[in-house]
């Protein structure tokens, strides 16, 4: 009898790309003509979340706009950002937070839970902490659930790890 065979879905960050891509656009922001002298900021909190700041909404949405192409330019997917109200601060500037989503947890982990149920295929999934493992005892058969899977839209970007043979 084969061994179960099993793969790890999960929903991560990578907060080195991140990092890059914020100082990519605060270059381009602070090169660009139009928002030279806008005061226009964007910095990092805690690896969780980004913080933008702009003399005015229209600038902030340039802001927005040139970190969303340097994030995708790195290969950071713009479902695992969660933008947040736009709050007025001082001097009648504006500032903005986007979360990072990091981990498979709550209601995404659910999804994915139910859709490999849905499948019909003979695998199990199992919510463990921000991850789903799936197991199997066909290797063929996680291939078409990850290809399913990566053919579904869950609200966050999935990775597959941790491919393995038990």
């Amino acid at each position: 009898m084969p061994a179960d065979q099993s793969f790890d879905v999960v929903s991560k960050v990578d907060i080195q790309e991140v990092k890059n891509a914020i100082d990519q656009a605060s270059k381009e922001v602070n090169a660009r003509f139009d928002l030279k002298n806008s005061k226009s900021t964007i910095t990092l909190e805690k690896e969780e979340a980004i913080q933008l700041a702009s003399q005015d909404e229209y600038t902030l949405k340039a802001v927005i706009e040139i970190l969303g192409q340097k994030l995708v330019k790195r290969g950071v997917s713009l479902k695992n950002l969660e933008y947040e109200k736009i709050e007025p601060a001082t001097n009648s500037s504006v500032r903005q937070k986007i979360k990072l989503k990091q981990g498979l947890s709550g209601e995404p982990a659910k999804k994915v839970a139910a859709a490999v149920k849905d499948a019909k295929l003979k695998a199990n999934a199992s919510i463990q902490g921000d991850t789903v493992r799936v197991t199997s005892k066909d290797r063929d058969t996680l291939q078409e659930i990850m290809g399913m899977l990566r053919g579904k839209d869950f609200g966050v970007e999935l990775q597959f790890t941790n491919f393995r043979s038990n």
